[in-house]
């Protein structure tokens, strides 16, 4: 059984780690284990057990409440509670206990529900994209499995390209060319499938490339494809801090505009070049299209 350290845990929930040992202490809740050695830890249980606490103080309910409320009563009022999708840090809450679970069920009916309540970007901008930030780092670290974050990307990705396909495009005399990919090493499509739909809504023309293409291939499809712009997502933090010597190669081989999005380029400092477009925002990349 997976083991996880205070600080994993207040990564997972989004409450520090003296608020936890606090909750300990006054009221006894999720009281931790502990080693041989006495360090503290916690089972996939008890992380479950606060993810439903934190939800149900999201919503307004006290701890001392909380407290007096047995496992049943706190996962009744929790599943009464997952249909509220206006609450985007709850549906975020909802998303990494179904992840935990590999709950595929529960997973699809919190997206869809999301989706119906407040749009496919609204989702993407206030549910999903935090998540998926969070769930990366928490891989990284090594709280969560690999196979955490890949059960929850791929049913992303699933419902993106469904959301994809149900749009009609409108018809528009002056629709731009956009190449879509992602550079080497970079292989979270989300963004991209993202850009995709909001590009595919305003009218415009993609072609869509997807993962990890070779440097070596850009022009020779640009050439094919003749595009007016290029749009790459940068999310990986397997590319490294040096953002910049990635955007210097992409800019190398082509000669066309670069949008860039992706929550990479919030972090560091981009580089100034006339021919790159920093998108950090969600908003930023709408208004872009949007005075096209």
């Amino acid at each position: 059984m997976k083991r996880f350290s205070i600080s994993d845990i207040e990564s997972l929930i989004g409450i520090k780690a003296h608020t936890i040992r606090a909750w300990e202490a006054r009221y006894n809740l999720v009281p931790p284990k502990r080693t041989a050695t006495n360090i503290r830890y916690y089972e996939e249980e008890d992380l479950k057990h606060l993810l439903n606490i934190v939800t149900l103080n999201e919503k307004g309910y006290k701890i001392s409440r909380i407290a007096k409320m047995d496992k049943v009563q706190i996962n009744d009022l929790v599943m009464q509670l997952q249909a509220d999708y206006n609450n985007d840090t709850v549906q975020v809450l909802h998303l990494s206990d179904a992840t935990l679970k590999y709950d595929e069920i529960a997973f699809a009916e919190i997206l869809s529900g999301c989706i119906e309540e407040l749009g496919l970007v609204n989702t993407m901008d206030l549910v999903l994209f935090p998540f998926m930030k969070k769930v990366g780092m928490l891989w990284q670290t090594g709280a969560i499995d690999p196979s955490h974050e890949h059960f929850a990307s791929n049913l992303i990705r699933d419902r993106m390209i469904v959301e994809i396909d149900k749009l009609v495009k409108p018809e528009r005399k002056d629709a731009k060319r956009f190449l879509l990919f992602l550079p080497e090493a970079e292989m979270h499509e989300t963004g991209l499938l993202f850009a995709r739909y909001l590009l595919k809504r305003c009218g415009m023309d993609t072609l869509y490339l997807g993962q990890e293409i070779p440097y070596s291939d850009l022009k020779k499809v640009i050439l094919h494809y003749k595009p007016d712009y290029a749009f790459i997502v940068l999310t990986s933090l397997n590319l490294g801090k040096d953002i910049n010597k990635i955007l210097t190669k992409v800019l190398d081989h082509m000669d066309v505009p670069l949008l860039v999005a992706g929550s990479l380029i919030s972090e560091f400092d981009i580089l100034l070049d006339d021919r790159l477009t920093p998108l950090k925002k969600v908003c930023e990349i709408v208004e872009f299209l949007d005075d096209l």
